[in-house]
């Protein structure tokens, strides 16, 4: 299909997918994409592939386009590469010809993690989306501390998180220790949610987060339940399920790659493989990850630079010896400040070094310092 034979876009079947307006986009820097692609029309990223992507310009519909050249290269952190986060990613909103990808909107939120490798690189997990369904099953796979975890990549893309606790049903009591040992986040102010995935009446306890217009993702491990989730919320078997190993209640993969799913409510979700590696990319603020409360405490130590460890005056240690604070949150949350701030200090040398090849006079921008 040429440009030129593209039909002008349907702005309300684009709502229906997420589409912010009622009609042309209103935030200026979106209407200078606009202007400057006149022959692109607007789609949202449902699938993202090695060779290219699938759009949606409606529910239920899906063509396939090609990346444009520079996001086809090697994705090389310099002054003429693209890196791999500045590519568009599932929910992301692009401009296309029929053909090609013209250009990609700016993003409102993104979920990101560091990817493994021997180079720094960022991943996006989901784009523009408004809440994060944390997804933690009640059998082996129950871990607070990997629940913290993502927290901490959800808040630090400005995506509201919810821990969604599966196989509620499976033992009785799982339910009441759970929510007691996540009672912390709860003080918080995160959402905590036990229900049988199963059962779309239980999954329906979601819908304040699904409204129409807005999009949700879900992220947890293989065979925490999140297709199963899915579907009930389709209310049809639509992504494929799997058991998990009785051992240690880990599953297989069965979701292979981000999709993009219109909902019957007129929301979106964004369902997810399971993820192993929750690394973080050194833009993250601790208080996002549900560390609030003990960030708050550290203010209150004697030392500015107290380590919490066996600092005289350390509020932190103090509120732990008094029963207050968890021993294992607390370590976790040591365990995270330092990978972030490993982190921090690897993206300000990958900036340093972007801005050398530039060369003098071309306007360097100061690294970030990594954070404590």
């Amino acid at each position: 299909m040429r440009a030129m034979d593209l039909p002008a876009p349907d702005y309300t079947a684009l709502q229906r997918i997420g589409w912010p307006w009622a009609g042309p986009p209103e935030d200026p820097a979106w209407q200078a994409l606009f202007e400057r692609h006149p022959e692109g029309r607007p789609a949202r990223v449902s699938e993202q592939h090695r060779t290219g992507y699938v759009l949606a310009d409606a529910p239920d519909t899906g063509f396939r386009v090609e990346s444009p050249p520079e996001w086809q290269r090697r994705p090389v952190f310099t002054a003429d590469g693209v890196p791999l986060h500045e590519r568009a990613a599932v929910g992301d909103w692009v401009l296309h010809d029929g053909r090609r990808i013209l250009a990609m909107l700016p993003r409102r939120t993104a979920i990101k993690r560091a990817a493994a490798g021997e180079h720094y690189q960022q991943q996006v997990i989901a784009a523009n989306v408004d809440t994060a369904f944390v997804v933690c099953g009640l059998d082996a796979d129950f871990n607070p501390r990997r629940i913290e975890r993502y927290l901490l990549l959800v808040g630090g893309g400005g995506v509201q998180p919810v821990v969604v606790l599966t196989k509620a049903d499976l033992n009785g009591e799982a339910p009441g220790l759970a929510l007691e040992a996540l009672e912390d986040l709860r003080a918080l102010g995160v959402p905590v949610l036990a229900l049988n995935a199963k059962d779309p009446q239980a999954a329906a306890a979601l819908s304040p987060w699904l409204a129409p217009g807005c999009t949700a993702v879900l992220v947890g491990s293989s065979g925490a339940g999140k297709s199963t989730l899915t579907n009930s919320l389709l209310g049809r078997e639509r992504m494929k399920t799997g058991e998990v190993r009785a051992s240690d209640s880990r599953g297989r993969h069965t979701t292979t790659h981000r999709a993009l799913v219109p909902l019957p409510s007129g929301a979106c979700l964004v369902d997810t493989p399971g993820m192993r590696e929750l690394k973080p990319t050194g833009e993250e603020e601790l208080a996002d990850g549900g560390f609030g409360d003990i960030e708050e405490l550290a203010t209150q130590c004697r030392f500015n630079d107290c380590a919490h460890h066996s600092e005289p005056g350390c509020a932190v240690r103090a509120a732990v010896e008094d029963g207050c604070l968890d021993p294992g949150r607390v370590a976790n949350y040591l365990k995270l400040r330092e990978e972030v701030a490993g982190a921090a200090e690897r993206l300000a040398q990958r900036l340093a070094q972007k801005a050398d090849t530039r060369g003098p006079g071309r306007g360097r921008r100061p690294a970030p310092r990594p954070r404590r």
